[in-house]
């Protein structure tokens, strides 16, 4: 029996537009674009572009729709390639793409508001600035991990462990570096800072666990 293979039309389509997103903030500003590359491993850029950050930013700006878009389209993947759903619904796509969208807007402006009630904000700021940056970066990485998913000839759940596995360690490298640069901040800021973690960083996510799997 053949089995039926799902179009990729529509995933193709917005691989194509986030491809452009991406060339746009590399031709907008093609030398933080350049330092943006090597954040993982570098601190250059944080050191740099921390000090120059605006509530709204071009180029993050940019960076954060080509983010939101691969990763909705790899959680799209995911829950195709481990359950037996195979259609790609742009209904169920739109949904996923403001869900997810929403969620990181919310954390953003209540971390910031957390931020201003607790008299924190320079640690804040610059504390979001980086881990913006490596979600940021997570989207680049997303880019080609979509395109193999969605064009490798092999339909293999191990393959999409690997690519999960990859990008919780950069996001891991990311929180580490975070902390370690920030570290006289948070020492003098250390229960503010606990608060924070537990009630944004740990919290929101415990509750979409137990939203979709319990």
């Amino acid at each position: 029996m053949i089995r039926d293979i799902p179009s990729n039309e529509l995933f193709t389509i917005l691989l194509v537009v986030c491809l452009v997103i991406v060339a746009i903030a590399k031709l907008a500003t093609p030398k933080r674009f350049e330092d943006f590359l090597f954040v993982l491993g570098n601190s250059k850029y944080l050191k740099i572009y921390s000090r120059e950050q605006k509530f709204f930013d071009k180029f993050d700006a940019l960076l954060f729709g080509n983010l939101i878009i691969c990763l909705t389209i790899f959680c799209f993947i995911v829950y195709q390639k481990t359950s037996s759903y195979r259609e790609a619904d742009i209904n169920m796509l739109f949904k996923l793409l403001i869900g997810i969208g929403a969620f990181i807007l919310i954390k953003v402006l209540i971390e910031r508001l957390i931020g201003s009630l607790f008299e924190i904000d320079k640690l804040i700021d610059q504390y979001l600035f980086q881990k913006i940056s490596y979600k940021n970066y997570l989207g680049l990485i997303l880019l080609p991990i979509n395109a193999i998913l969605l064009f490798s000839i092999q339909d293999s759940l191990n393959l999409v462990y690997v690519f999960i596995t990859i990008l919780l360690t950069v996001n891991i490298i990311g929180l580490i570096t975070s902390f370690k640069t920030h570290q006289s901040l948070i020492k003098n800021n250390f229960f503010y800072f606990i608060l924070y973690l537990c009630a944004l960083e740990i919290a929101p996510y415990t509750i979409l666990y137990k939203v979709f799997f319990s």
